[in-house]
């Protein structure tokens, strides 16, 4: 009998874990490029009161449940068009990531929200201050076949001295020598590709946004921040570039929503609660008949 109580308070226990996978979920339902979780339960060790002999089944009790997995649930959140040019969103590539770094890229992470500003000298930054990662073409070179052999901080140069087909950037405290130019606007591609327009008429690839993906990405594991980072079990990243295969393409002027299903949530939620009153009734019916045995007289 005491059996029954240890498996309620395992079912109860349990079911708190889920509840706050569920909470969190919920809380999280306007997060930008949020991935939902969800928890998996197994029963654990059974008890076998007599082994299974030829046309006679064993008979085991089971000693209750356990958590076995706390899933994150990878597949892509809807694109909200926002119309802001330094907004993007990662389209058909689930497994892709942008590479942000706070060292410089010395340490990196992962992260599908692409809401990214240009702080004070020009750097491509997250929200928080990160650096976005690519191939930053301080002399207009493009790599090779599209490989992508070193991550380094991406910026727009405000000022550049063009000779010939190649460029280099320059301060803006040299702006009136010859061959020297100042940004007047920019874009930024679905190839992640980052043109500037310079003030002489001329526009030059300056850098091109980089993606890393995943063998498996629900193996990531949570940073914070809309951050991730990489785990034993994620896999190695592979890096490179938009439109590339399997990396899927980046849409400007979006932003990638939440893919939590707050209906789902819901259901889950009350699923949740029927099945602790259930477990909470087990335990109090198996005091009750533990109370009934203690006061029998002989």
């Amino acid at each position: 009998m005491l059996k029954s109580l240890f498996s309620g308070v395992t079912g109860m226990k349990n079911l708190q874990t889920k509840m706050d996978v569920i909470s969190n979920n919920i809380a999280n339902v306007n997060t930008t490029g949020f991935k939902s979780g969800r928890v998996r339960f197994e029963d654990m060790i059974s008890q076998s009161i007599a082994s299974a002999e030829e046309g006679i089944n064993g008979k085991q009790v089971g000693l209750g449940v356990q958590a076995s997995a706390i899933d994150t649930i990878m597949n892509g959140g809807s694109l909200q068009s926002t119309g802001r040019e330094l907004d993007f969103g990662i389209e058909n590539g689930d497994n892709s990531f942008f590479v942000v770094s706070g060292d410089g890229g010395v340490n990196k992470n992962y992260t599908r929200d692409g809401g990214f500003y240009l702080d004070a000298n020009n750097n491509l930054v997250t929200g928080a201050g990160y650096s976005v990662m690519g191939d930053y073409r301080a002399e207009g070179s493009a790599p090779e076949a599209g490989v992508l052999e070193k991550l380094e901080k991406l910026k727009i140069p405000a000022y550049i001295k063009v000779a010939g087909e190649k460029f280099t950037e320059v301060e803006s405290t040299l702006a009136n020598e010859t061959n020297v130019t100042g940004l007047k606007s920019y874009s930024i591609d679905s190839e992640g590709l980052i043109t500037g327009n310079y003030g002489n008429g001329e526009s030059y690839v300056v850098g091109q946004i980089a993606l890393a993906k995943f063998s498996n990405a629900s193996g990531l594991e949570k940073a914070g921040g809309n951050l991730y980072v990489a785990s034993g079990n994620s896999g190695t990243p592979e890096l490179g570039f938009p439109a590339g295969d399997g990396y899927g393409v980046i849409r400007s002027g979006f932003l990638e929503m939440s893919n939590v299903d707050l209906a789902n949530e819901f259901t889950e939620m009350i699923i949740a609660n029927r099945a602790y009153q259930a477990n909470s009734r087990s335990i109090t019916t198996s005091d009750s008949m533990l109370e009934e045995l203690l006061s029998l007289k002989r």
